[in-house]
């Protein structure tokens, strides 16, 4: 029987000799982003997004740099002159405030979206027409934008945040277009990012009315 013993000997040998492998790793699983996201994965921000915050950004800069001058100037000027905010300003900000009510109300109610955010467009041209009768108001008390250096600043202001909530409206007009003709998600899409810009011409509008009621 010594063939035998042969024999298995070389059995034992060649299995000793096998490499063991390992059996493959699963696919990643198909995840909502997309078929071959894996679970470390994060989505990445809407460039629409990013490009709002980059224009935030670079307004909140342009405005500090401005309410600097502003008291600096006040500081180092013997000609400043005090004068009383026209009522309107008080009125066109619960006006600011009430259309950024309805761009959020239009952001979140997909059944009435567009009839909230055609009554946010319009507060928002309501707005920009009461800065025109200050302005009116103003001129009526013989305060022009180089009457004095306080009443420069209020020209300043109002004019850039005005021109800068005018972009936000041609913003609005284009979230509805995609709205009305885009598909579901990138309406979405436009809609929140003219949202953020809108809110933050609020909370701008808020702080510059602030500045100027306690500086002029």
């Amino acid at each position: 029987m010594r063939w035998a013993a042969s024999v298995a000997n070389a059995f034992a040998i060649a299995a000793s000799s096998v490499t063991r492998v390992a059996p493959p790793a699963p696919p990643p699983r198909p995840t909502a982003a997309g078929p071959y996201q894996t679970a470390t994965d994060r989505p990445e921000p809407a460039p629409a997004r990013t490009g709002v915050l980059v224009g935030i950004a670079t307004i909140a800069m342009s405005f500090a740099a401005l309410t600097s001058s502003l008291v600096v100037r006040q500081a180092a000027s013997s000609d400043w002159r005090h004068f009383q905010l026209p009522t309107i300003l008080y009125v066109n900000t619960l006006v600011l405030l009430a259309s950024s009510v309805t761009i959020e109300t239009s952001r979140r109610q997909v059944a009435r979206r567009l009839s909230w955010l055609y009554l946010t467009l319009a507060l928002g041209l309501m707005f920009v027409a009461g800065q025109l009768l200050a302005w009116r108001n103003l001129a009526a008390q013989g305060l022009f934008l180089a009457t004095s250096p306080s009443s420069a600043f209020f020209y300043i202001f109002s004019a850039l945040h005005g021109l800068h909530l005018l972009g936000g409206a041609a913003g609005l007009v284009y979230a509805l277009h995609r709205l009305q003709r885009a598909t579901a998600p990138a309406g979405a899409t436009a809609l929140g990012a003219a949202a953020l810009y809108w809110h933050f011409m609020a909370v701008l509008w808020i702080y510059l009315l602030a500045v100027l009621t306690l500086r002029i």
